[in-house]
Order: structure tokens, then C-alpha cells, then sequence
């Protein structure tokens, strides 16, 4: 029977071996070699994640904790994950995820389930993965791994197709948005006596967080905080003073 430290393991001596076979440069920094440079990995591992989020936060935002600001080459890890296919770098990303829900939970006994944002179905297919469910596990795994007891819950549904958010505003956003998502009453059931935790890749204008808080709560399982791997960062003079602000990854290279 595998366990989650012989799976994760496996995958790293397999992501080694890949990485001598198929020599790249490092997708975030741009150096070293693989995917992955050391320099970026350790960087990953060491993010101090923190509260996050736009301001003013949208209706329905629960509180956010993000592991970094969302900038290079923190940007260009996620884009290629999300976007190119490195699945090998789901790992590495949800550790940061993992730092950033360790935050956002405090503490608790209840064990803690992971709500990630559902992609929709067109952009599922075309990239062929669900980035945001397999961030997830990722981060559950690691966080099981440190002793907190963690699952993924994948229980939130389109209930209407939604226009590509990009080029729209936060309001725009949120209107796009509006009642898009819905939890099952099937799925509902499962979810008493658990912290959950919303979980997403990046976090703008809050919109689609904001979104799945609100089907969580209309089905009777409001989320205890929320948490991503990135967050936008607002210049300085556009946020209130004492506005929480997220640290940006550095490699070092």
C-alpha cells in the first residue's frame, strides 16, 4: 500500500530523473536546470504566508491568507502550471498553498477539508488538468504529512456558463460571477464538522472566491477563512495604511 511519503518520494526521485534525462531551464527564475532550480524550490519552501486580499474585499470574502505576492517568478511557476502543463511543479506550488492554509485555519481540532475554485469546464479542457484540484491535493498531502489531518472536498458546480473574466473589472467580475456556483445537497451533507478552507491559485479582485464563500454558505457550510498561493498587490497609495501586503518570492539567482 503507497503512503503519502513514499508517493511524494517517488515523485521526487522520478522529477530528478526526468530533469537529468530532459535538461531545462528553471520555468520561474529562468536558471539553473529543470524545471525547477533549487534556488526557486527553496524559496517556495521558506514563504512566510500572511493575510492578503483586495481593498475593499468584495461581499462575501471570507478572511484571506495568501503565501505571496503574484510576481516573478512566482508568476511564471503558476502560468506554467495553470497554463503550459508543468504538472510537475503542482508539488512545489502546493507547499506554498499548504503555508498559506496553515495560516488562514488557525487553530482547531476539526480535521480540515479543502474547497478549491472549480475551473470551468471549457478551460478544463483545454488544458487538460484541473490545475486548482490538483494544487489541492498537493497541499493536502503536505499538510497530512505535518500532522494536520486534511482532504480535498470538490463539491462546488457551474450552474451557468460564466463570460472569461479577462478584461473585466471587479465589478464586472463579480456580476459575471453572481450565482455561478452551488454545492449539491448530496455534497453538503459531507461537509459538517470540518474546517473548510477555500483554496484558489491566485487572488485579484476576489470576485470568484467571494463566489464559492457565498454557495458554501447558501448551502448551510460557511468556510472558515480562505487561502491562495499568490495575491496581487496593490501599488502603494491605493490601500488603506496598515493594509496587509503579501512578500514576493525571491530565488536569490
Amino acid at each position: 500500500m503507497t503512503t503519502p511519503v513514499t508517493t511524494s518520494l517517488t515523485t521526487a526521485l522520478t522529477t530528478s530523473l526526468l530533469d537529468l534525462l530532459l535538461p531545462t531551464r528553471c520555468l520561474g527564475c529562468g536558471g539553473g536546470r529543470g524545471q525547477l532550480c533549487g534556488g526557486c524550490r527553496t524559496a517556495l519552501a521558506r514563504l512566510a504566508a500572511g493575510p492578503a486580499g483586495p481593498h475593499p474585499p468584495p461581499p462575501d470574502l471570507p478572511p484571506l491568507h495568501s503565501a505571496a505576492a503574484y510576481a516573478d517568478p512566482l508568476r511564471q511557476l503558476l502560468i506554467a502550471h495553470k497554463e503550459r502543463g508543468a504538472l510537475r511543479l503542482a508539488g512545489p506550488l502546493g507547499t506554498a498553498l499548504a503555508a498559506a492554509v496553515r495560516s488562514a485555519a488557525g487553530a482547531g481540532a476539526a480535521p480540515l477539508l479543502l474547497v478549491p475554485v472549480p475551473s470551468t469546464r471549457r478551460a478544463t479542457r483545454a488544458r487538460g488538468h484541473d490545475p486548482m484540484l490538483r494544487l489541492a491535493g498537493a497541499a493536502a498531502r503536505e499538510l497530512h504529512l505535518a500532522g494536520i489531518a486534511t482532504r480535498v472536498a470538490p463539491v462546488l458546480r457551474q450552474t451557468r456558463p460564466v463570460a472569461d473574466q479577462a478584461g473585466l473589472d471587479a465589478a464586472q467580475r463579480r456580476l459575471n460571477l453572481r450565482g455561478a456556483l452551488a454545492v449539491p445537497a448530496r455534497l453538503a451533507a459531507r461537509l459538517a464538522g470540518h474546517r473548510l478552507i477555500l483554496v484558489d491559485d491566485l487572488v485579484t479582485t476576489g470576485a470568484s472566491l467571494a463566489e464559492a464563500a457565498r454557495a458554501l454558505r447558501a448551502a448551510g457550510c460557511p468556510p472558515r477563512a480562505a487561502a491562495t498561493v499568490a495575491a496581487t498587490v496593490r501599488r502603494s497609495g491605493t490601500g488603506p495604511p496598515g493594509a496587509p501586503t503579501c512578500q514576493a518570492l525571491s530565488s536569490g539567482s
